[in-house]
């Protein structure tokens, strides 16, 4: 199958082998992977801001750079729920609005795509760790994403998963909510990584970098003994 892979930019930019990751696990799935140079950003960052003109200009380039593949994976599930939520809305009655309603159904997170397109849910990962899960809120809220991850990896050779208390409450970061109200999206940040720690777990896993970011911040300032995983970089170990 051929998939074609969408890199958010705070991925690209900060957290690169994430990417490399992905490919070395849609590959171990038997898929082809093309990537789109020209691909910048979703439009994400600037719709939440309120930049509603500007996240449309950077949205419409997003819909011609995947208006050919029939298949788009990416490792934020906030960004496809953006594509699944906002685009159709940004261009009704456009020129673009069937082309971005084409982009909502073939755009996938990639523990759905494993999961729910190929039926894949042993690739022969290995990590010998204890880790806890982190659910997103753009995953578990939007994108209806839960079960996915945790059955990939279960089938992590060595990796015990543990669950925390409040799993699915938010980690406080919300894009543009943990500038604007700091105090808050950091309180929200230590509570989830008390939960955390109360596990015992090495890491803390999500399909999304962007809550993962958030609570590094919190992580390293207060020197707590544990770490951050995305989920592509765990199914990629041991591959």
């Amino acid at each position: 199958m051929l998939v074609d892979i969408f890199v958010p930019c705070f991925v690209d930019q900060l957290f690169p082998d994430t990417a490399f990751n992905m490919i070395r696990v849609l590959e171990a799935a038997s898929c082809r992977v093309n990537y789109n140079p020209d691909q910048t950003c979703c439009s994400q960052p600037a719709y939440n801001a309120g930049y509603l003109d500007e996240a449309r200009k950077v949205a419409e380039k997003f819909i011609h750079d995947f208006e050919k593949p029939e298949t788009v994976v990416s490792p934020s599930a906030s960004c496809v729920a953006h594509v699944r939520s906002v685009l159709p809305g940004i261009f009704e009655n456009s020129s673009l609005h069937n082309p971005s309603k084409d982009l909502q159904k073939k755009s996938f997170e990639l523990s759905e795509f494993l999961v729910n397109v190929l039926g894949v849910t042993r690739l022969g990962s290995k990590l010998e760790a204890t880790a806890t899960y982190h659910d997103s809120c753009s995953a578990l809220r939007e994108c209806h994403i839960k079960d996915e991850p945790r059955l990939l990896l279960s089938h992590v050779e060595g990796l015990k998963l543990i669950e925390m208390e409040e799993t699915e409450v938010c980690c406080g970061f919300g894009g543009t909510f943990s500038v604007k109200f700091e105090p808050i999206a950091s309180s929200m940040a230590e509570r989830k990584i008390e939960n955390a720690l109360r596990t015992g777990a090495e890491y803390i896993i999500s399909t999304d970098w962007s809550c993962l970011m958030h609570l590094e911040g919190i992580i390293r300032k207060e020197k707590h003994p544990i770490r951050l995983l995305h989920l592509a970089d765990v199914l990629a170990s041991g591959l």
